[in-house]
């Protein structure tokens, strides 16, 4: 992760998946890409979200080409 000003940073969380039910030829997808994130605060609780978009280089016949993720994630520091 690299952090930015302002609490912007770059990521990238990809998750690569199976499904050894199908054929070694419609098994695996593979994505590529990133995204950014911002932590800011809500009052005094800190917020992580985070907007990521892949192309997924290896799908099955019928798969996704595209897959996009969104996170919101309260932080509660001690």
């Amino acid at each position: 992760m690299r952090g930015f000003p302002d609490g912007l940073y770059l990521t990238s969380a990809p998750i690569v998946t199976a499904n050894w039910k199908a054929a070694s030829s419609q098994r695996w997808v593979v994505p590529l890409a990133g995204g950014v994130g911002k932590i800011f605060h809500i009052g005094r609780l800190p917020v992580n979200t985070q907007l990521s978009a892949y192309y997924n280089a290896v799908t099955p016949d019928d798969g996704a080409n595209w897959q996009i993720r969104a996170q919101v994630q309260f932080m509660f520091p001690k």
